[in-house]
């Protein structure tokens, strides 16, 4: 049992090491996803260490250095449970009336359609995003057309096609490729029945991964176009989609800085979505943030309709009488500005290796 012990403490060592080397390559960024894992390892590690057989004179070293990684980890997780102090707030006369949207990673070769649409028409969100949508999954979708009349539909075979329903009328749409001609990001003008015109980004970067792209250049460059194009906007904004990303990693930090935008996880919970069918190895990688006159008063997952993604629900209003979420934005110094743009030229010079029709292995 010793020797486990010391095995687990030198992994979990490596494992929270790891991603502090600013290395693109998938082997250091992907250790970020599971920091929710790694700290309930540590817990079981600590433990064991006093069932352990053993009188090493470095027992108390290998614990300590568990006691410190407990620490590091447990510093950032905090920020996203409710235990972290963040101001709630109730809506106002003024504001719009409450909008619901579900997003969705529908899996490119999930066959479940039928479970898709069950789950919209029980939730009847007034918007809806689907990633990895192809031809057959718009056919699918068809039926929802009639009380969803306004749409925009990027479809694609290769997993990275997307599609839009709404029942707010769209003003305007747009479809950006940002670092690569095969990987679309939506932007989408919508206004209210009561008057209230916001902006809603739907994006999905591809991840790093040994099984897709070796680095994480495309992924950040991507966010962080997306990114320097919402601080343009003078609306307000909804970015949302699978990011491939975790909100606590230095890129997701730094798109949150460059966009001038709020995370919505921070004082509420992680929201993991992935993987829908193992609960212990689930991770946030579908995250949403919104700028300051947006308010959300619920976000969740939904269940599982077939995907490998559990679907986010949110609910929100918007409100421009109410300035108590300024204080809530970070913005980029000027190092960090350099950096972003730095990491979207690296993300446009990438070049991913993607076929146009990708199939199920």
């Amino acid at each position: 049992m010793w020797n486990v012990y010391l095995i687990l403490v030198v992994l979990l060592l490596i494992l929270t090491l790891l991603p502090k080397i600013q290395n693109s390559h998938w082997v250091f960024r992907v250790p970020e996803f599971g920091k929710i894992q790694i700290t309930y390892f540590i817990i079981i590690t600590f433990i064991l260490g006093f069932l352990a057989d053993s009188h090493s004179e470095y027992f108390w070293y290998f614990q300590g250095f568990l006691g410190l990684m407990f620490v590091h980890h447990g510093v950032i997780l905090v920020k996203y449970t409710p235990v972290y102090p963040v101001k709630k707030h109730s809506r106002q006369q003024k504001s719009s009336q409450k909008i619901h949207f579900i997003s969705a990673n529908v899996y490119q070769f999930n066959t479940e359609y039928s479970r898709f649409i069950k789950l919209i028409e029980k939730y009847n969100p007034e918007i809806f995003l689907t990633m990895e949508s192809n031809e057959d999954w718009e056919k699918a979708m068809q039926p929802l057309e009639k009380d969803y009349p306004y749409h925009h539909k990027v479809t694609l075979e290769n997993t990275y096609g997307m599609h839009f329903y709404s029942k707010i009328e769209i003003k305007e749409a747009k479809t950006h490729y940002f670092v690569a001609n095969d990987i679309p990001s939506i932007e989408v003008h919508l206004m209210t029945e009561d008057g209230f015109s916001f902006v809603f980004f739907g994006v999905h970067p591809p991840p790093p991964s040994p099984t897709e792209e070796e680095t994480s250049k495309e992924r950040d460059g991507d966010l962080l176009s997306t990114a320097k194009r919402v601080k343009k906007i003078d609306k307000p904004v909804i970015v949302v989609g699978d990011f491939n990303n975790v909100a606590w990693s230095k890129s997701s930090i730094l798109f949150r800085k460059t966009s001038h935008l709020i995370d919505p996880r921070i004082g509420r919970a992680f929201v993991s979505t992935f993987h829908a069918k193992y609960r212990m190895l689930r991770f946030p990688i579908d995250l949403m943030f919104h700028s300051e006159d947006i308010f959300i008063e619920k976000l969740t997952t939904l269940e599982n309709f077939g995907s490998d993604h559990l679907p986010v629900y949110c609910e929100f209003f918007i409100d421009h009488h109410n300035d108590q979420q300024e204080e809530r934005i970070e913005k980029a110094t000027t190092e960090e500005k350099i950096q972003a743009e730095e990491m979207i030229q690296e993300g446009k010079e990438e070049d991913g290796e993607r076929d146009a029709v990708v199939t199920e292995d």
